[in-house]
């Protein structure tokens, strides 16, 4: 009898008709957010209307995938049990050069590492064949 315990699946989006492009885009390791041609502004999290002018003609455009750590905390207790096997880690906000924040995860540094305006950029974390989570790791340049 075994008595190592079975995984417990990690929890992954469930793209809605809004959000959709952006996971197709993680997949293929790309940094897509809706922007307004009305207003000029990007838009994250993924909707339908503009939040500053209301308008419905919303673009997905490619952004650089630069940032700043904008807040951030180390989970030393996991937030999920899927997540055990993984602290310390870092759940953060960070703020795109673009404008919009997007919370994630800062990966490839020491947790205690991670500071306030730290300079990140995207990585992208395969987890299964039709799953690509953003994330974000210290800036190399």
């Amino acid at each position: 009898m075994s008595t190592e315990a079975t995984p417990i699946p990690r929890p992954l989006p469930r793209p809605s008709p809004f959000s959709r492009p952006f996971w197709e885009a993680a997949r293929r390791h790309e940094l897509l957010i809706q922007r307004c041609p009305t207003c000029r502004n990007y838009i994250f999290y993924p909707r339908l209307n503009c939040p500053d002018c209301g308008s419905r003609d919303l673009n997905w455009m490619r952004v650089s995938g630069r940032g700043r750590v904008y807040s951030y905390t180390v989970a030393r207790r996991a937030t999920h049990p899927a997540f055990a096997g993984l602290v310390p880690y870092v759940i953060a906000i960070v703020e795109l050069e673009e404008g919009p924040h997007l919370t994630t995860n800062i990966i490839d540094c020491d947790p205690d590492s991670v500071r306030i305006d730290m300079l990140v950029e995207v990585a992208f974390e395969d987890v299964d064949a039709t799953t690509s989570l953003v994330m974000f790791r210290p800036a190399t340049s």
